[in-house]
């Protein structure tokens, strides 16, 4: 099973059916290189993408050529797969790394959301996980020191991966680079450097030019505050019990879809 029907599977009991039609709707794959933009802004799309490996990113451009980044995507993560009724993309997608990325025609999400409930179901989680830790990152800019809003950032990312099965191994370092950080944190490059030298003294990071490494993911979950409940990841939480009643709105997908 791929990161994408993992992260599916989370919240949604896929079927067998489900997951062929899934699996046959991601079988699509382009290998594509680091610093390269899926989707740009101002732009309508025709597809969705589906990131099956490697690290990418929704980012904004101010005017003064600065990089805002508002949500990484990690395997398992879709790239809007909701944004078929918006007339141009409000943002743009580009790869950290080098990734394994699907095409998915938005008429095939429409279809697979419209016929399967269960696969709309896991769909509207995933489009509230995504809410979800945009208000978690408005938070930390607003409320948490910057070397905690760092820490907390970093914790979501091994909790969004082990989810999926990955960044498991005690030796994984995340391929973030430091300039990368500050354009989601909305700090300066010199700002960024201070607090990894921080919580490197610390002993809560092991840091490169692109990379970190927590050798302790306890202490830093710790020291940053996180808990995981606004994932809505396996478990009780009484913030996914609302996604109970979303099949029942099938028919207003289908009639959407025009099938």
């Amino acid at each position: 099973m791929n990161p994408f029907l993992r992260k599916l599977a989370l919240r949604a009991n896929l079927d067998d059916g489900d997951v062929a039609a899934l699996e046959a709707a991601t079988g699509d794959v382009a290998q594509v290189e680091a610093g390269r933009d899926l989707v740009s802004e101002g732009v309508r799309p025709d597809a969705a993408y589906v990131i099956l490996d490697g690290f990418a990113c929704r980012y904004k451009l101010v005017p003064d050529g600065g990089r805002s980044i508002l949500a990484y995507l990690v395997p398992g993560d879709g790239c809007d797969l909701h944004a078929s009724l918006l007339n141009r993309a409000i943002h743009s997608v580009a790869t950290l790394t080098p990734c394994a990325v699907a095409s998915v025609p938005y008429r095939t999400i429409k279809e697979l959301a419209a016929l399967r409930p269960n696969i709309y179901r896991a769909l509207w989680w995933s489009v509230l996980v995504d809410e979800a830790v945009l208000q978690e990152w408005l938070v930390g800019v607003g409320r948490r020191s910057a070397d905690k809003q760092v820490a907390h950032i970093i914790c979501e990312l091994f909790a969004r991966l082990n989810a999926v099965g990955l960044g498991l191994e005690p030796d994984y370092r995340l391929p973030l680079a430091q300039s990368e950080l500050a354009d989601t944190a909305g700090l300066s490059n010199v700002h960024l450097s201070r607090v990894l030298s921080d919580l490197r003294r610390a002993g809560l990071i092991e840091s490169g030019r692109k990379s970190v490494r927590v050798p302790n993911l306890g202490r830093l979950q710790e020291f940053a505050d996180f808990t995981p409940e606004y994932l809505l990841l396996p478990g009780p939480n009484p913030a996914t019990e609302a996604l109970g009643a979303l099949p029942q709105m099938t028919g207003q997908v289908r009639a959407a879809s025009g099938s």
